[in-house]
């Protein structure tokens, strides 16, 4: 058996909580790479209602409906580093 299977194994012995734990507050210690994944997975599970943030995006998209082109056009560019 690897390595890597032995701590695969041994992450999904843990409880449901204790892996939680382990995955949103020291991996991301250990692979900063993978920094932010495991709390944006999580914020994507949850379904909890939540009724303001509905009610903001249903505006923005009634809005956008209505005049698309009132917000501006993004590009690829944008996103691009201004160092």
């Amino acid at each position: 058996m690897s390595t890597a299977q032995e701590i695969e194994d041994a992450i999904r012995s843990l409880s449901p909580s204790e892996r939680e734990k382990l995955l949103l507050q020291h991996i991301p210690q250990i692979f900063p790479e993978f920094a932010g994944d495991a709390e944006w997975e999580r914020i994507a599970r949850d379904d909890r209602p939540r009724p303001a943030l509905t009610e903001l995006l249903n505006r923005y998209e009634a809005d956008l409906a209505e005049n698309p082109e009132k917000l501006p056009k993004i590009a690829e560019t944008d996103f691009e580093s201004r160092a």
